[in-house]
């Protein structure tokens, strides 16, 4: 199977109002948790998110869609706090799916 690894993406973060929400899977949201927010990938994908700027990694799985535009994933606010400070917002990334669900 090849890896698909997509360049040139941008993502935010989500947390605060969503924390103890269903997600579109059905789970509740925790905004802890490595999970992220994706209208472009299916539910239970398995995604390394890298941060362009400092290479820090994180490994999430999608559990939820968005109503974003301009970008293909949101992260959870403990997974995004895990590659960058969540003052920046908006952050550029390289994904690799890990696994397809």
């Amino acid at each position: 199977m090849k890896t698909l690894v997509l360049i040139g993406w941008v993502c935010t973060w989500y947390g605060g109002n969503f924390h103890g929400n269903h997600t579109y899977s059905g789970e509740i949201f925790d905004k802890n948790r490595m999970t992220c927010a994706s209208n472009y990938f299916e539910m239970g994908t398995i995604l390394k998110v890298t941060n362009v700027e400092n290479q820090k990694s994180v490994i999430v799985r999608v559990t939820d869609k968005g109503a974003f535009t301009g970008k293909k994933i949101d992260l959870s606010e403990g997974a995004f706090k895990k590659i960058s400070k969540l003052q920046i917002g908006v952050l550029k990334i390289v994904i690799k799916v890990l696994k397809k669900k």
